[in-house]
């Protein structure tokens, strides 16, 4: 560890820490176990380097992280929930005292201190290859003018393919670009007409008139009338409708509430219920950027064995995120949308229901898909290897194997 210590100083330098510390000015208490140091911190560089022990030390920020939760994280493959900073944080190995805002704001700068710390070898980053000729992707886009609970919109609305409707619902604080992959992928749009929307607030989805004045927050209600508006709009016969994230819970309303207007839904890391587990109010603070917090802190929900360039590709797309956009969506994740009591009312006969959801999710965890597909008579559940919260954006191969079974009893019930 003291070497990894020693080292610390040249690490910091490197382009990537040196970018996402660059404002980070603190005295940094870092507890490891029974070990402890003290870093005095300037515009991100390390100016002063202090081993304990400490009587009573002075400290902007103190991070302590338990000696069992250390050595989980830092095995040479961490298992599910141990892999990443906030999963020590869920698993209860690492307490973060004195000024938590510092904490989010600097958050992919503490990530790779710690991945440091624990001797994991930086993701290689290949050189992507060159197109070649020019090609056009077959996927159309177009905006519909329509009214969702009263008020006017413009959706954006992106599709690809022909055959029975699949609607596909983005996750809390994205866009439709995170189905980019299934969309240009024959072997899907083939057997579907896939369709996918950028929510109001996301994407190229303005806000409708009036969002200036008014703090916005998903709710259960409003999610599902605004699929449910949507598929109207568009004339959809009985679609299936596949979301991830909040919108692997939401299918589950909708299957509970409008059965017999859908021909089936998925839920790709779907659960009825996660709960709260990391501070909300950093998602959308003046003193944290937005967007720069919100990718970070999704940021180890994707799987590693992920390519780089696709975990970046799904990060980007947070990082430009609405300001507050990704704290609304999570009102519905994470506090308002419990869905328990409505999975008695289920019935797979009339809408099939399937899960998908990746081994190294700890934000809707495999334990989290269980316990809900054990509620719902009739319901599938798989667990993914390898893959974490954003299967269709961060490794859509690893996923495609495992969604076309699913897929093709959906299309045949």
């Amino acid at each position: 560890m003291q070497s990894r210590m020693d080292s610390l100083a040249t690490r910091l330098a490197e382009p990537d820490l040196a970018r996402h510390g660059r404002h980070l000015t603190a005295e940094l208490l870092l507890g490891i176990g029974d070990e402890a140091w003290l870093l005095s911190l300037h515009d991100g560089s390390l100016a002063a380097l202090r081993p304990g022990p400490f009587l009573m030390p002075r400290s902007t920020l103190a991070l302590r992280i338990t000696a069992e939760g250390f050595a989980r994280f830092a095995a040479p493959s961490p298992e599910p929930g141990w892999h990443d900073l906030l999963a020590l944080r869920r698993q209860g190995a690492l307490m973060v005292e004195g000024d938590t805002d510092l904490f989010f704001a600097h958050l992919l700068w503490f990530k790779g201190v710690l991945a440091h710390l624990a001797g994991h070898p930086r993701p290689a980053v290949a050189a992507a290859p060159a197109f070649g000729n020019v090609t056009v992707e077959p996927i159309t886009g177009r905006y519909l003018r329509l009214d969702i609970a009263g008020r006017p919109h413009r959706l954006y609305v992106e599709e690809a393919g022909s055959g029975p409707p699949l609607l596909l619902l983005h996750t809390a604080g994205s866009d439709g670009r995170q189905w980019r992959d299934l969309l240009n992928d024959a072997d899907i749009t083939a057997r579907f007409r896939c369709i996918a929307f950028d929510m109001p607030r996301h994407g190229k989805s303005s806000p409708p008139p009036g969002w200036e004045r008014e703090e916005y927050r998903l709710t259960t209600a409003g999610y599902t009338g605004l699929v449910m508006t949507v598929a109207a709009a568009l004339r959809l016969e009985r679609p299936v409708v596949m979301g991830c994230s909040i919108g692997g819970r939401i299918v589950l309303d909708l299957a509970a509430e409008h059965p017999d207007a859908l021909g089936g839904v998925i839920g790709l890391q779907g659960s009825a219920f996660t709960g709260r587990y990391y501070d909300l109010g950093a998602l959308h603070h003046p003193h944290i950027h937005g967007g720069e917090a919100c990718s970070a802190m999704v940021s180890g929900l994707v799987g590693p064995a992920s390519p780089e360039a696709s975990k970046w590709e799904t990060l980007w797309h947070y990082a430009q995120g609405g300001p507050g956009i990704f704290r609304g969506d999570l009102h519905f994740y994470a506090e308002e949308g419990d869905l328990r009591p409505k999975l008695a009312r289920i019935d797979t006969t009339r809408c099939p229901v399937a899960l998908l959801t990746g081994e190294y999710d700890y934000s809707c965890r495999p334990e989290d898909s269980r316990a809900t597909a054990a509620a719902i008579p009739g319901a599938t559940l798989e667990i993914m290897p390898g893959l974490g919260h954003f299967p269709m954006s961060e490794n859509w191969p690893a996923l495609k194997p495992h969604l076309l079974p699913v897929l093709e009893r959906m299309a045949r019930a």
